[in-house]
């Protein structure tokens, strides 16, 4: 028995070569890395721990490059925590003019609801940042390039006419790729005027405005509310104007500026008054407020 025991325990050296010998003849799956895990900065491309990045506010360690952030991150970054509360959250948007590219605008906007659990391209309320209540809208580059149509405008318009009655500062973060939108023809285009009255009163109440513009901010939005800040703020290395510097190259034909657009450019300026690290928006919207004894 001990013999038998000993023989099932220690297989002999020539077993052990043929097991060895058809396993290396079977194909072997490879342990691949679960995807997600890792993110790829858009600056210098390096890849950074998913991880990291978010803990970093996903600003690059190697280039410093401020990327994409949605609406409900930039809301965590920049208010006390648990004070944010949502204004106008019912305004859905419709397609009033049947409108189709390559897809129709229905279309469009059902798979960027699906896609940044928004009903719309901005998120409006009021918390406080740094124990300071303020009025606030951002708009989220993801859904349909942050572009404004009527629902985004009647929300910033609602915004500004609130914090007037409040007596509240107001700030916008400007995250729009895609200016007036397109889908919603001259009902779009109105908007720029409707939201640039609304800030006008608010600014005849005494209202502070602070705008501040991310990368890209462009097009309608950069020619109406974003350029209407009594301060404008700027993240490091962000594109802002109204056509694109590869479209305003191909149509003038000239050499732009180095930097031509960047916020570090328009400060050199004038045109923003301040480039503020995204790490530290919320301690200096504090301050001018304070400044400004509002």
């Amino acid at each position: 028995m001990s013999d038998l025991i000993l023989n099932v325990s220690r297989p002999d050296s020539s077993s052990d070569s043929v097991l060895g010998q058809v396993l290396d003849g079977l194909p072997q799956r490879k342990r691949g890395v679960p995807e997600g895990l890792w993110v790829r900065c858009p600056g210098c491309h390096a890849t950074i721990f998913r991880k990291e990045a978010e803990r970093r506010m996903n600003i690059c360690p190697e280039c410093d490059c401020h990327w994409y952030v949605s609406a409900q991150q930039r809301i965590k970054q920049v208010f006390d925590e648990g004070t944010f509360e949502e204004w106008f959250s019912d305004l859905v948007p419709c397609d009033p003019l049947n409108f189709v590219d390559r897809k129709s605008y229905s279309e469009r906007i059902c798979e960027d609801q699906a896609l940044t659990g928004l009903l719309e391209a901005a998120v409006v309320g009021a918390g406080r940042v740094r124990a300071r209540r303020v009025a606030f809208g951002v708009t989220d580059s993801r859904f349909i390039m942050g572009s404004m149509g009527s629902v985004v405008g009647e929300k910033l318009t609602r915004t500004a006419e609130r914090a007037t009655e409040e007596g509240l500062p107001l700030v916008i973060i400007s995250g729009s790729g895609g200016g007036a939108r397109m889908h919603e023809g001259i009902l779009s285009l109105m908007q720029m005027a409707k939201v640039s009255a609304a800030l006008a009163r608010f600014h005849r109440a005494g209202g502070l405005f602070i705008s501040v513009l991310t990368n890209p901010t462009m097009g309608g939005v950069a020619a109406s509310f974003a350029s209407l800040g009594d301060l404008i703020f700027a993240e490091p290395k962000a594109l802002i104007g109204f056509a694109g510097p590869r479209t305003i190259q191909a149509t003038l034909r000239i050499e732009l500026p180095k930097g031509f657009q960047t916020s570090e450019f328009l400060l050199e300026h004038g045109y923003i008054d301040r480039v503020v690290h995204r790490t530290e928006l919320n301690s200096e919207i504090a301050r001018a407020i304070d400044y400004c004894g509002k």
